[in-house]
């Protein structure tokens, strides 16, 4: 009888995991940066913009997201290039960033919007499949 988990073993996980890791550190310094500038703009501005920033919280983590997954894309293919890229990588990518941004909840690094919640993998997953759509297609 063929073993249903045999397609996970051979998946590039330690890749896949590496290239998250690079994109959730380039994340982390994005949303420093943007944490910085949004309270620099509130700060300086005042109540002026508070309606358009309340909504901008809100839309904040998917478009995060959305960035991450293509990051994520973009850096699978320009960095590691041996890897062949289907639906299954692609999936396993998903779970590989999810991991990651969960492993980074445990440091002590002050984050806005790179988080692990559910609006943040939603973002990522069609930043993926979005991004990737020639991969799965």
């Amino acid at each position: 009888m063929r073993n249903p988990f045999w397609r996970l073993k051979t998946l590039p996980w330690g890749t896949l995991l590496l290239a998250a890791a690079v994109v959730v550190a380039i994340a982390t310094v994005a949303d420093m940066v943007l944490a910085f500038a949004l309270g620099w703009l509130l700060s300086s501005l005042g109540n002026q913009l508070s309606a358009f920033f309340q909504l901008l919280l809100l839309a904040l983590p998917v478009a995060a997201g959305f960035g991450i997954g293509a990051l994520s894309i973009v850096v699978m293919e320009r960095s590691f290039r041996q890897i062949y890229l289907y639906t299954g990588v692609l999936w396993a990518l998903v779970a590989c960033l999810a991991l990651a941004l969960f492993v980074k909840g445990f440091f002590p690094i002050p984050a806005l919007v790179v988080t692990m919640g559910y609006n943040q993998l939603i973002g990522i997953v069609l930043g993926i499949f979005v991004v990737g759509k020639r991969h799965w297609r």
